[in-house]
């Protein structure tokens, strides 16, 4: 509908002024219409002619030739025009955005055809999201990215996309030579056979002590940072000799998987879509390493002391190092392998990267080296960052003090919040409260988790949106039927309906954005616009029952579908 009214929009434009446009609708205040237009402001200067004169020309051309769908179009200010649809319309605009089944939007139907009318396949997108590297802890951004990304590749797929879900982490590099540096120390030399003294649900706790310890002495010993060096160099040569047998690699391969093992724990318990390929550094390095070496002779890298750097200077950037003075590769060398694998590997249309803020500037300078020798892989990828999260009054994270402020605190902190409010929370709403508390702000900023407002059961949170989809179904369940589309609305029902076919613009501006914060807030508004219809008409024994209990049933659909697409469960009952 909404773009059925902006080509309408243009060509009245073309028909009374001669002149093109670009047309967008907005949805105004429910007082003013269901959609709204500025067209006749953006024309004003164009054509010099006051806005409300061009705005009244088009409402007297557009008014005849959409008789069948606009019930009135209106003029308010300076010149906005408002369109305000016929019920019937309204009606079928509701029945095409929510399936009948309650499934899913028409959008999942659209989405699980991976192919278009034409036989196009449709657009291959990787997401790459989450990252926790071996060897070290867990932190809340983990925890963070981990559901985040898991919401954008969602909606991606909702778009029709082919969504592959990708996991970058770092198994070499100088954090896994200070932990296996304090793992050796700990168990008193290179004895693997002494790892299966350590309980296996203590391991990941035990890898952070150790690291947090290796971290310390690299920082405080110099004799234990020299044999941290060499232990970070002994873990490149055990992958590029593929030594599985030697006692140091088999306590590398060992508490490698106890990692990995623990990752997958976390994310079944965080209840996320499988990943579909994790890719490790020590994957994708020897590419990344041969490719900046082979770019250094044809002049895009430069040696400097000893090292290999890109100048980014002269692309209003700065100077980085991607293999280091000791002959080892740098972060950003292994990000050109990374994303040269992916290239090979995939050919994608899109690359998704999603990391922290304080990446930024890291990330600009790698790809932009990557530009001059595979221009179409560097400029189809795109960087996402976000900010810190924190608890409430809680320190700023540092994995390597080990004052972090875990993944298991954030959940810890919720589970504990519901109890202490007595509600006694099931899993799935301790996840729900999680899930929305980190959504519903806006990606890019810190975040600070409050426990007690995100397990709340009234307010802006998961666990209310929950209760509020349960409390849909009850009604539902004291029905015999659900029949009826309305021709004609009564107002709270009209405010419900209009309320409702706003989801599919929402979804695509959170798809269009990659912001999973516009579906919180509409699920949000949703429920309260719900509230307030239910309170002012009645549904069971109502002379309208049957096209009432029908919005009720596309409210519960939508808010279904809605927290699904975010992750979090919709229960029929709590």
């Amino acid at each position: 509908m909404k773009q059925q009214l902006e080509q309408a929009v243009r060509a009245a434009v073309r028909d009374v002024y001669a002149a093109d446009s670009d047309v967008e609708l907005t949805r105004p205040d429910e007082q003013f219409g269901d959609y709204a237009t500025n067209v006749a402001l953006q024309l004003a200067g164009r054509l010099s002619l006051p806005p409300r004169q061009i705005a009244e020309g088009l409402a007297g051309q557009m008014l005849e030739q959409l008789a069948d769908v606009v019930q009135d179009i209106t003029i308010a200010g300076p010149g906005f025009l408002n369109f305000r649809l016929h019920d019937a319309v309204l009606g079928q605009q509701l029945r095409q955005t929510v399936r009948p089944d309650g499934a899913a939007s028409r959008r999942s139907v659209a989405a699980a055809d991976r192919t278009d009318q034409n036989g196009v396949r449709p657009a291959k997108v990787l997401v790459d999201y989450s990252d926790p590297n071996p060897f070290k802890p867990l932190h809340a951004g983990h925890l963070y990215t981990t559901l985040v990304g898991d919401v954008l590749a969602r909606l991606i797929e909702r778009s029709g996309a082919e969504v592959v879900r990708l996991n970058y982490g770092g198994d070499v590099g100088l954090h896994v030579g200070r932990c296996m540096w304090a793992i050796v120390q700990y168990l008193g030399g290179e004895h693997p056979n002494k790892l299966h003294d350590i309980p296996e649900g203590d391991r990941p706790a035990w890898l952070g002590a150790r690291y947090v310890e290796g971290t310390t002495a690299y920082e405080e010993d110099e004799t234990a940072k020299q044999e941290i060096i060499v232990t970070n160099k002994r873990v490149y040569e055990l992958h590029a000799t593929n030594d599985h047998d030697s006692p140091f690699a088999q306590i590398y391969w060992t508490c490698r998987d106890w990692s990995y093992r623990y990752f997958d724990t976390f994310y079944e318990q965080l209840e996320v879509r499988p990943f579909d390929r994790y890719m490790p550094e020590s994957e994708v390095t020897p590419l990344g390493l041969q490719t900046v070496r082979e770019q250094l002779e044809k002049g895009v890298y430069e040696e400097s002391e000893g090292a290999v750097v890109f100048k980014g200077e002269k692309y209003g950037l700065h100077t980085r190092v991607f293999i280091n003075s000791a002959g080892l590769p740098t972060y950003e060398a292994k990000e050109v392998g990374l994303l040269l694998t992916k290239w090979r590997d995939y050919q994608f249309d899109r690359s998704i990267i999603i990391t922290a803020n304080e990446q930024d500037q890291y990330m600009q300078v790698a790809l932009n080296s990557i530009e001059q020798f595979e221009p179409v892989a560097a400029s189809r990828t795109e960087h996402i960052t976000h900010g810190v999260v924190k608890l409430q009054g809680g320190v700023k994270m540092s994995s390597r003090r080990g004052n972090i402020v875990s993944a298991l605190d954030i959940i810890q902190a919720a589970r504990q919040a519901g109890q202490e409010s007595g509600l006694n929370p099931s899993e799935q709403t301790i996840l729900a409260a999680i899930k929305y508390a980190l959504l519903k702000v806006r990606i890019g900023g810190d975040v600070v988790y409050d426990p007690k407002e995100s397990i709340a059961l009234e307010g802006n949170s998961g666990p209310y949106l929950q209760y509020a989809h349960a409390r849909a179904r009850s009604i539902l369940a004291k029905a015999q039927t659900v029949g009826l589309h309305a021709e004609t609305y009564e107002p709270g029902e009209r405010s419900l309906a209009r309320k409702l076919t706003e989801y599919d613009e929402v979804i695509d501006k959170a798809v269009a954005e990659l912001m999973p914060h516009y579906i919180c807030t509409y699920l949000y508004e949703l429920a309260q616009s719900f509230n307030s219809f239910y309170e002012h008409n009645r549904v069971i024994g109502s002379e309208r029952e049957q096209q009432r209990l029908t919005l009720v049933a596309a409210y519960a659909d939508t808010l279904k579908d809605g927290l699904e697409l975010l992750g979090i469960a919709a229960p029929d009952s709590m």
